[in-house]
């Protein structure tokens, strides 16, 4: 029979993570409390949260979600990671802390609807920012922009100097 304390938890967890786009599972073996309350704050500053859940706990609150895929991975000492914002930011700030303090593990990841696995998420921490793909997008739109402009810019110029051509040849003939 389940407690009331725990059918709160469950129906809180399953108000947070309703509208999650990304959440990573961890295994945090090993880390202080203060390792704990440092990556917190860490990824607090990045609009992400990070909960230590019960297993059991968490696989009934993602039960009738489409998070629902990660319950085989709710094994051992879990941690998680979510964010509604960027989730290559996630990946990089758990990647980042990871390197620092090897105690953290990445077990899976939840990424717009679909599960990725360790490694896809160590993939996702290598991809360039938000911002630097978006410079990028912009840069490859520029470009052919850039030289149409050039090659108009050119004809014109070439234009130009023909009908100067053109004018000084009829002063000069008459």
């Amino acid at each position: 029979m389940p407690t009331e304390a725990k059918v709160r938890e469950v129906e809180e967890l399953k108000a947070r993570w309703s509208e999650v786009h990304t959440a990573i599972l961890t295994e945090y073996r090993g880390l202080t409390v203060q390792q704990l309350s440092e990556l917190r704050r860490q990824l607090r500053a990045a609009s992400a949260e990070y909960r230590v859940v019960k297993n059991r706990l968490a696989r009934l609150a993602i039960q009738d979600s489409p998070m629902a895929a990660l319950a085989p991975h709710l094994v051992g000492p879990t941690g998680m990671a979510w964010t509604r914002r960027d989730p290559v930011l996630l990946a990089k700030m758990l990647q980042g802390f990871a390197r620092n303090v090897p105690a953290l593990s990445v077990k899976a990841g939840f990424v717009e609807g679909q599960v990725v696995p360790a490694e896809g998420v160590r993939s996702l921490a290598d991809l360039p920012s938000r911002e630097v793909l978006l410079g990028q997008v912009v840069g490859g739109l520029q470009a052919p922009l850039a030289g149409l402009i050039g090659t108009l810019e050119g004809l014109l110029r070439s234009l130009v100097i023909a009908l100067e051509q053109v004018r000084a040849k009829q002063e000069a003939q008459g």
